[in-house]
């Protein structure tokens, strides 16, 4: 049975296959696939019993409704019930809405920032701090795995790993450019500037092996970082840039104590990266053959950011708004994300009929 878009029966019997397979004796001969597996058991599993918890909530809606309609003293009992129904239900339909092969794991978020000077690296390090406040309002783990100081203030740019159930999926909202407006503090006179950061987010690839990656094509760089990590990462060139040479992709890493330690991170990074650029060429070839619009390129402006000369911030994909825009910069993304990945589900939705 199909119950509004989520099929409980095919999803039971993913579960049990999936714990079959992990009953094997020879199950963690592929410790890679063992542990693919493993993860994707885990969230079929969190699923299901979520919305059977629901079922069984929502069957006893009518009895508990008709024993405050008795009692008036269970009215708050029913309320509380109500709302812990609708909510639960926004879960299972965002869930719905991720339809990637990439957007169950957890996701690599770079914040770069644009034009627009000293004003744009501030803005950028505004930018990092909404996305990883966000991240933790979600549940997820954040870990800040590199950040380039500004000149004066602010990033050039950070990347962070957002580790958590459909935390690509859902960061995937946020990449583009977003653009701020604003009286600048880095001004003597405090005239108005507008200050763009741009943000990228590739799914975190485990398997190395995802994408071909030839060692000539590589150009790796050692440099002392100059963040935050204590003496040793201040003394030493243990941070890491790797180049990508035919794509001119660039990561690098410098949270970890050694050189090597960061390598094999940023190595990751770059493996993550690569099948991002794959993936998203390979959607704008399809939309391209059936004649479509291609995908918004990642420079396009998505969301503005006005705090003067009146507060308000609105995306320009959903027209999705809110006026108080100091708590959108303390993370509160919820209804800019939901409203976009509705409107990504309604244009594959579209394209497919």
């Amino acid at each position: 049975m199909n119950r509004q878009g989520v099929d409980v029966e095919a999803l039971g019997a993913r579960v049990a296959d999936l714990e079959a397979m992990m009953g094997a004796p020879d199950f963690w001969d592929d410790p890679a696939q063992a542990r693919k597996l493993s993860e994707e058991q885990a969230r079929a599993a969190r699923r299901l019993e979520r919305f059977r918890s629901l079922e069984t909530d929502v069957a006893d809606l009518d009895g508990l409704a008709e024993l405050a309609s008795e009692d008036p003293e269970l009215e708050g009992e029913l309320l509380e019930a109500f709302t812990s129904i609708e909510d639960r239900l926004v879960v299972l339909e965002e869930e719905r809405l991720f339809s990637g092969t990439y957007d169950g794991g957890d996701a690599l978020v770079t914040v770069n920032a644009g034009a627009g000077g000293t004003d744009a690296q501030d803005w950028a390090e505004m930018v990092l701090r909404m996305e990883m406040l966000w991240a933790e309002k979600r549940g997820f783990k954040v870990e800040l795995l590199e950040a380039s100081d500004g000149d004066e203030a602010g990033v050039k740019s950070a990347t962070f790993r957002a580790s958590g159930e459909n935390a690509y999926g859902l960061f995937g909202a946020e990449k583009g450019v977003h653009r701020l407006v604003r009286l600048s503090p880095f001004d003597s006179a405090n005239r108005r500037q507008t200050s763009f950061a741009g943000l990228e987010v590739a799914p975190v690839i485990e398997d190395e092996g995802a994408i071909e990656v030839s060692d000539d094509d590589l150009r790796v760089d050692t440099y002392r970082a100059s963040g935050a990590g204590g003496q040793h990462v201040n003394k030493t060139d243990s941070a890491v840039r790797i180049t990508h040479v035919p794509t001119n992709t660039v990561v690098q890493c410098q949270n970890e104590r050694s050189q090597s330690a960061n390598r094999i991170t940023a190595m990751k990074m770059l493996v993550s990266k690569l099948v991002e650029r794959r993936e998203r060429e390979r959607e704008e070839l399809i939309a391209k053959e059936k004649g479509g619009v291609q995908a918004v390129d990642f420079g396009s402006q998505i969301r503005s950011y006005v705090l003067h000369p009146y507060t308000m911030v609105k995306d320009h994909r959903t027209n999705h708004e809110v006026g108080d825009a100091s708590r959108v910069l303390d993370g509160e993304l919820d209804g800019f994300v939901r409203a976009e990945l509705l409107r990504e589900a309604a244009e594959r939705a579209e394209a497919a009929e």
